[in-house]
């Protein structure tokens, strides 16, 4: 449909203007407009499933209109309604809900004659009102949106202009697909464009992608190849080449296509060379590119999804019960047009009753029944409560008021607190059952602190540094980043533009983030001469990151890399020592194998040529000598390279250090999806880095002496701020410098590093490999600047990179055998820093010869160049590349545990919440942090979940699964999965049990054959640790606990790889951490902190669940005790729908004087204070098991409602009995008692009265008043024959009402009163006895509490003893729990820092390495 619309609407711009239209006037483009909601229409499929994209000039006029012509223009909306289609797509809507439908049906019911019931206006009253409501709220958010798309469609921007051959100022809205447009510093990026020109000498553009992903970092964008070697501005008169692209999709991580130029030469286009709309433009003073995305669809308005709709547990709940409400109605109307019919049949022959048609005939008894039913169903319409709907929705938005406001969820260091994107889930945070959590950044700060490290087969602990961590606390005043540290720590800068860099644009968008994905311009001004241009504070910079402090031994050791090393003053020749070499790679890899990006502002861009050595073409290592020899000799006259001062300009090896800086793509972290475990060694242990032997020393022809020449900061260091994506390779780069081995600039073509005694270093770069999921690792080649060679330096998981080494055998050459001794050192060290709880990375390289590597680059360029199966080729390339690596080494990095998340993981497993954390680190690591932060206790039963085969899979599961049930002593009925959240809070259980598996056991496990198998096992287990795990595998494990076991699930996560889990999720959580937004931009509800989640879950998620619940079921209440008041009297007017109250009071009753005090209690009712909540998490049980809303409750209500009725009928009835009164003076009695009855037992149900309560009560009774008396004043002949007239009035003048109303009410509210005083005081529930406590005195509540918790311990305690006596004598325990009480049928063989290693035997007699270990973690 929309390329028919866009054909003709083409076409028809032709017909009318004809070939002689304007050469500058674009054809314009509805179908933007067309598309509701921000949803972005289709594009034309003219060039199959990818994009054509033509330039907008006149030698490209005819291809233009064909291909890019009519693509959607950049006019962005995101309203749902226009002027002319609010009211009928409004309507539409909402009568999507079934209750409005049912309400129009009673509407359009009312006015068939023969079965009206009311007047026609009355029955509209309820139906109009609540579409009006909801009607006004809609569209007041509709032109919000309308007002920020306004502003937005008409920011200015530079399009190049075909007709004026210049670039003019053109609105957003006008920008189409093929346009030039020139963007100068801190210009928003108006559309997706392919970069063409920059003024940076090098070719690259800074950009923020903030609106995008969060990421306050810049980033580096480059132009297209073959454009960046021009030295003017491109020009686009002289733009010949067409683009071909992917089709317009939302993925932000990828960009596929090529641009042909005239003579077919093809380049390859790649997300490095896009620009996306809504980033900003960072110092890069101007830019030129082709717009191939506008509008609707560019990636960013493709990510803007919107606030997520979903449908909570509860309002599903009530969905059902609505129907039982109208099964109910349904049973009324019968028994009314039954009783009607049996009615009539006995006065079948007086015509009183029985009144014949005009012309004479009589209606049977049947067919009259027939109508009374549908004019009961008029009468008795209120039943279903209409107005609940409307209720629900606001009461949510007033309890997501409250969460935001809430003060605890204030992060001052993020500046940041809760957002809840998810408007109408608020009651289901009180209902979780399951909690999965990410581990890195969600449960760790993400704070990547160099920690330890393998260099050459040596492990170098760090002693200094680790005492340094420990007694270090980060300052909290702002200005903490800008102190000078031991270490020379990266001053902090404040305004985000380089030198010079002016503000040409910076557009009125005030709160226009929203729109554009959270991008706001920077607002800048013109520098004065004196002042120094400062960066804002980079992201991973925190000084306990920056600040490494080298260690003793390994400083030592590098102070040896020096030109004498390699040539001695005498001339002999001798070869370096081996580990000497490893060490210098091993820094030169931590400092280039990365994509950070460097900044100097305050030094002006310049371009580095190669130094004077790139021209000697040294192949071999006697040449490398030969160089040094001579540079010996030159260097004696020069300042001295270690004093870290920049050399002479005569040095051969000075290199200039201001340039400009390059990341070829972002890198993620690639420690957290992988780390290996690897076989032991018998060699390094605990002490091993400092009790290290002269003769291990002596393996690798160590060499010994001093550090005294790097002693001192390097001076440019400190000017020097570096940008990176993640923080792991942050916290390299910081390492490396910490030893002089400085990263000082990168560029596109190459990267230089100030190498202590070496002096500057310029590495040509030749191509980097970037970090994916698949690979789990990045590389970066290199041409080396003294032996120009092709070096390939590598990083990545131990896991990837062991299996990646070059083949080694102990019967090999002499390197060969220091390989293996090196390989098994460092899988000792790494298996070592696991169990510290360490992030560990494998660092390797491979020399290349000039020959493979051109072979292999033809082959890469063409997978670039590729637009199907991109990926795929790419990385077949980088497998040809990375294969035959030599280890240098190992890293360990801490990633510190966030604050709080002991106490939060304690308080939730009190709580009743499973707690899974789901995480790609490797086995040793994830156990470590999963111990640190109390998800494990140390007298837990730990069983460990690692298998290469199904088999050996399904085997161990049975076996531990045989072992847990042999030894508990409940019945494994009890520890079914669906059930095995429903546990008492009391007793506690003796024995706990936790589960590792790791990411190739888990594939088998979620096999639909062993899916069942595994579900019961993790039943039985307290908390459970997946390691290595994908982003796939997690969120396929929350939908198998949420499908399978039919629990409320959360899943919080910090990164992109945690968007798949927490969509799956009913609740899904996002932590705005150092990762960028996209889990936020994805998440229900966003936090900052983990430790937020407790008070979200147990506080907020308690009171809302409770609030609504009651209000739901008070709705309920209310509206069956109401109606039934109508369906009594029926037994007293032969069924014929009469009604003893006027209509209009009958329709306000619901509609207004009973609406808005339960609106109120579900707002702010507390039956509990925030601070006996988090101190007794195991009142959260209540939700997890819907206490306040179980089906029997529903109907206890309804009982109740009925018992009310009765009463308020029948009390004024026996009281008015044998009067003369009428029927309108009967009823307002009914109506009187009925509102009393109603507000107070809404008084008896709250928890905590307010004067917001009670103001608002009397309001409702006061209003109620009025209007009867003023109507009753007013109305004289409103309702013929029957009139309300004067009937309050005389009534308030009677004693007898004032006693019927008062005696009605009591007799009505007396059995519930009751009930809640036995409940209170003989049968507390624990919310009762925490509202008890919660009333006392400060002193006497803080006693009370203690002995609370006390009880609980004694409790456990004594559940344990029974449980062990209960054993040894073979009886069962009754109550004991079946998932924690058990005993341990394994044999202790191996015992390590306390954690007795332990192994199963299995009876099959299968055994597989890794297949049958389990490990028991006892307290000692």
């Amino acid at each position: 449909m929309t390329e028919l619309l866009q054909w003709a609407r083409h076409h028809w711009h032709r017909l009318i203007n004809g070939r002689a239209q304007d050469e500058d006037e674009r054809p314009y483009n509805y179908s933007s407009l067309l598309a509701c909601g921000g949803k972005s229409s289709q594009s034309p499929k003219l060039a199959g499933k990818h994009r054509v994209v033509v330039p907008h000039l006149q030698c490209f006029k005819d291809e233009y209109e064909r291909f890019s012509g009519t693509y959607v223009n950049n006019r962005i909306r995101t309203t749902k309604y226009t002027l002319l289609n609010f009211v009928p797509r409004n309507l539409f809507e909402q009568f999507h809900r079934a209750a409005n439908l049912y309400f129009l049906f009673l509407v359009v019911l009312n006015w068939v004659p023969l079965v009206e019931a009311f007047q026609k206006e009355i029955t509209m009253m309820p139906l109009v009102v609540v579409l009006t409501i909801i009607a006004i709220k809609d569209g007041l958010e509709d032109y919000r949106k309308y007002k920020i798309d306004k502003q937005i469609n008409n920011l200015i921007t530079k399009v190049y202009s075909r007709k004026e051959k210049k670039y003019i100022d053109c609105c957003w809205k006008n920008v189409t697909v093929g346009d030039f447009i020139r963007l100068s510093c801190n210009e928003i990026i108006p559309a997706d464009m392919v970069l063409l020109f920059s003024t940076d000498p090098d070719g690259i553009c800074h950009i923020e992608t903030s609106g995008l992903d969060g990421e306050s970092n810049l980033k580096q964008r480059q132009v297209v190849r073959g454009y960046a070697e021009q030295d003017s501005e491109v020009d686009p008169e002289k733009f010949f080449s067409r683009i071909e692209c992917e089709s317009p999709n939302n993925d932000l991580s990828r960009f596929r296509g090529f641009l042909e130029h005239s003579n077919k030469e093809r380049v390859g286009l790649s997300k490095e060379n896009l620009l996306l709309r809504g980033c900003t433009i960072r110092n890069t003073e101007a830019v030129v590119g082709i717009v191939v995305y506008a509008g609707h669809e560019t990636k960013a308005m493709l990510n803007n999804s919107g606030p997520r709709y979903k449908r909570s547990k509860l309002e599903r709940r009530a969905n059902t019960d609505v129907l039982w409400c109208v099964l109910l109605l349904v049973v009324m109307c019968l028994t009314g047009a039954l009783g009607h019919g049996i009615w009539l049949s006995k006065y079948e022959n007086m015509l009183f009753f029985n009144i014949p048609e005009p012309d004479g005939r009589v209606i049977s008894p049947v067919l009259t029944g027939f109508y009374v039913f549908w004019t009961m169903v008029i009468l008795l319409q209120v039943l279903i409560p209409i107005s609940l709907y409307v209720s629900i929705e606001i009461v949510k938005l007033g309890q997501i008021y409250f969460i935001q406001s809430d003060v605890d969820f204030y992060d001052e260091k993020m500046d940041s607190t809760i957002q809840c994107r998810a408007l109408n889930i608020t009651e289901d945070l009180g209902q979780i059952q399951y909690l999965f959590s990410d581990k890195t950044g969600t449960l760790t700060e993400n704070k990547m602190v160099f920690r330890r490290c393998s260099v050459a087969g040596f492990d170098y602990c760090h002693e200094e540094n680790a005492k340094r961590l420990e007694s270090y606390q980060e300052a909290v005043s702002e200005e903490e980043g800008c102190t000078d540290t031991l270490s020379g720590s990266l001053s902090n800068m404040a305004k985000p533009r380089a030198h010079g860099c002016k503000t040409v644009h910076s557009g009125p968008l005030g709160k226009l983030s929203i729109r554009l994905s959270g991008s706001t311009p920077a607002i800048g001004h013109e520098e004065g001469p004196g002042e120094v241009p400062h960066s804002r504070q980079a992201a991973f910079s925190s000084p306990i990151e920056t600040d490494v402090v080298p260690d003793t031994r390994l400083l030592d050791k590098f102070s040896q890399i020096t030109p004498q090393l390699f040539t001695p003053l005498d001339g002999t020749a001798q070869n370096p020592p081996l580990e000497t070499l490893y060490i210098m790679d091993f820094f030169i890899a931590l400092a280039i194998c990365n994509t950070v990006v460097v900044s100097a502002p305050n030094q002006p861009r310049q371009k580095i040529g190669l130094s004077s050595l790139s021209g000697m073409p040294i192949k071999s290592l006697e040449e490398i000598k030969n160089i040094f020899q001579k540079l010996s000799v030159r260097r004696s006259s020069s300042p001295s390279l270690a004093s870290g001062k920049d050399p002479t300009s005569g040095t051969p090896c000075a290199f200039v250090s201001r340039i400009s800086f390059f990341s070829r793509t972002k890198l993620s972290p690639p420690i957290e999806d992988e780390s290996s475990q690897m076989g032991g060694s018998p060699l390094a242990s605990n002490s091993a880095c400092c009790t290290e032997t002269e003769a291990q020393n002596s393996e690798v022809g160590l060499t010994t002496g001093s550090a005294e020449a790097l002693n001192g900061p390097l001076p440019l260091a400190s000017n020097l701020c570096y940008e990176a994506e993640s923080p792991d390779e942050a916290a390299l780069v910081y390492a490396a410098r910490a030893y002089h081995c400085t990263l000082q600039s990168r560029t596109p073509e190459q990267v230089m590093v100030d190498f202590a005694a070496l002096g500057s270093l310029t590495f040509q770069l030749l191509h980097i490999l970037p970090f994916d999921s698949v690979r789990k690792r990045m590389s970066v080649v290199v041409r080396h600047p003294i032996s120009k060679q092709v070096v390939v330096y590598t990083k990545g998981a131990d896991s990837v990179i062991m299996e990646l080494l070059a083949a080694a055998s102990p019967d090999g050459t002499n390197l060969e055998k220091q390989q293996m001794i090196i390989r098994e050192k460092t899988q000792s060290h790494l298996d070592e820093y696991a169990k510290r709880g360490l992030r560990t990375l494998c660092i390797a390289k491979k020399v290349m010869s000039d020959t493979e590597y051109a072979e292999w680059l033809r082959g890469h360029f063409l997978a670039e160049a590729s637009i199907d199966n991109r990926e795929e080729l790419l990385v077949e390339s980088a497998m040809r590349l990375e294969n035959k690596l030599t280890l240098l080494g190992a890293t360990g990095i801490e990633d510190r545990l966030q604050e709080g998340v002991p106490e939060s993981i304690e308080a939730f497993h009190k709580a009743g919440i499973k707690v899974w954390m789901l995480t790609g680190d490797k086995q040793e690591t994830a156990v470590n942090i999963a111990y640190a932060c109390k998800l494990l206790e140390p007298e837990d039963k730990l069983f460990i979940l690692n298998t290469q085969s199904k088999g050996a899979c399904e085997m161990l599961m049975g076996a531990i699964l045989k072992d847990l049930q042999k030894r508990t002593q409940a019945s494994p009925k009890q520890a079914s999965p669906g059930k095995a959240f429903l546990r008492p809070p009391d007793p506690q259980c003796c024995r706990r049990a936790g589960l590792v598996i790791t990411g190739k056991t888990l594939e088998f496990a979620l096999q639909e054959s062993l899916q069942k198998q595994f579900l019961e096992l993790t039943a039985w287990c307290q908390a459970v640790v997946c390691c290595r795990a994908t982003p796939l595998q997690k969120s396929e494990v929350v939908k198998l606990i949420r499908n399978h076991l039919h629990v409320m699930t959360l899943a919080i996560g910090d990164g992109a790889n945690d968007v798949s889990m927490i969509q799956v999720a009913d609740i899904g959580i996002g932590v705005s951490g150092q990762e960028g937004m996209q889990a936020v931009m994805a998440s229900d509800f966003a936090i900052s902190q983990f430790r937020h989640l407790s008070k979200l879950l147990l506080v907020h998620g308690h009171w809302c669940y409770t609030r609504l619940s009651n209000m739901i079921l008070y709705f309920f209440y209310k509206n069956v005790a109401y109606v039934n008041l109508l369906f009594w009297y029926q037994f007293f007017c032969g069924f014929s729908g009469t009604s003893m109250t006027d209509y209009w009071v009958l329709i306000f009753f619901n509609l207004l004087f009973t609406s808005v005090p339960p609106i109120v209690y579900g707002v702010l009712e507390k039956d509990l204070s925030a601070e006996t909540l988090l101190q007794l998490p195991e009142l959260y049980r209540s939700g997890q098991q819907s206490e306040a809303y179980l089906p029997l409750t529903f109907w206890i209500t309804l009982l109740d409602a009925f018992y009310q009725s009765l009463v308020c009928f029948f009390v004024p009835y026996f009281t008015y009995h044998g009067s003369d009164i009428d029927i309108f003076a009967f009823g307002n009695p009914l109506n009187t008692a009925a509102l009393f009855i109603i507000l107070l037992h809404l008084v008896i149900e709250s928890k905590s009265l307010t004067w917001i309560h009670m103001l608002v009560i009397v309001a409702s009774i006061f209003s109620y008043f009025f209007f009867a008396l003023a109507f009753g004043a007013l109305c004289v002949t409103c309702n013929p024959p029957s009139n309300p007239y004067w009937i309050m009035q005389e009534h308030m003048l009677d004693p007898v009402f004032y006693l019927v109303c008062l005696l009605t009410t009591c007799i009505a509210l007396l059995p519930r009163f009751v009930y809640r005083v036995l409940q209170g005081s003989m049968f507390p529930s624990p919310i009762l006895r925490a509202k008890c406590i919660d009333r006392l005195a400060p002193e006497e509540r803080a006693e009370a509490l203690k002995k609370w918790k006390g009880t609980a311990k004694v409790n456990q305690v004594t559940s344990e003893c029974a449980s062990q006596s209960a054993a040894k004598s073979g009886r069962p325990t009754p109550g004991s729990s079946a998932v924690l009480a058990m005993k341990s049928a394994t044999a202790c063989t191996v015992e390590q820092e306390n954690l007795p290693i332990c192994e199963t035997v299995l009876d099959h007699g299968y055994s597989e390495p890794g297949a049958s270990k389990m490990t028991e973690s006892s307290a000692h």
